[in-house]
């Protein structure tokens, strides 16, 4: 019973770090990802459809992005949901496919960018820190049920407080990695 509260815990900081790297993914640093049009939906027969359900994405170089459209009369649809999009990045069409240009991050934007990386990865520490605070209380809730003893309730406070530190150590090595990749020219 006691080891399912930590297992658990890990559990939830687990993905707590998977949303980060999705968070970070949608960050751009100069460089072409196919995951910065992760969020863009465009109206496709009158449906909201995510981009990537309607169209190829390709990286042919570092600081271009492909979008092939599978229906080449959706291609207007895509460009206006691209323009709409807070990606600030506009469309060049040939007609068959759009290209996206991303591009060079100014000094400026870097920084910027580099403390809004800060700032993610804090909402991402508080989010470790509010299951940690669940897991304790957990554990409290069953030493107090007589469910575990004293000395059991102490392990697991010590188990708990070790997953939550590596978790927080891996939110501090993920959110140095992207700053460093934004600083990099």
């Amino acid at each position: 019973m006691a080891n399912a509260i930590v297992e658990k815990a890990q559990e939830r900081m687990t993905q707590s770090h998977q949303s980060l790297a999705r968070e970070f993914g949608h960050i751009r640093a100069g460089r072409a990802n196919a995951s910065l049009l992760d969020r863009i939906s465009v109206e496709y027969y009158g449906v909201e459809t995510p981009l990537n359900q309607i169209a190829s994405i390709t990286i042919p170089e570092a600081r271009v992005l492909l979008v092939s459209p599978f229906d080449k009369a959706s291609i207007k649809d895509i460009e206006r949901a691209i323009n709409a999009s807070d990606l600030g990045i506009t469309p060049s069409s040939d007609g068959s496919v759009i290209r996206l240009v991303i591009p060079a991050l100014t000094e400026e934007t870097r920084k910027s960018l580099a403390k809004d990386v800060k700032k993610v990865g804090e909402n991402a520490k508080v989010a470790i820190r509010n299951i940690r605070r669940d897991a304790m209380d957990e554990a409290k809730k069953q030493e107090k049920a007589k469910e575990i003893t004293e000395d059991e309730l102490k392990g697991l406070e010590k188990d708990i407080q070790k997953v939550t530190d590596d978790a927080i150590k891996h939110i501090d090595d993920m959110t140095a990695n992207k700053e460093k990749e934004l600083l990099e020219v």
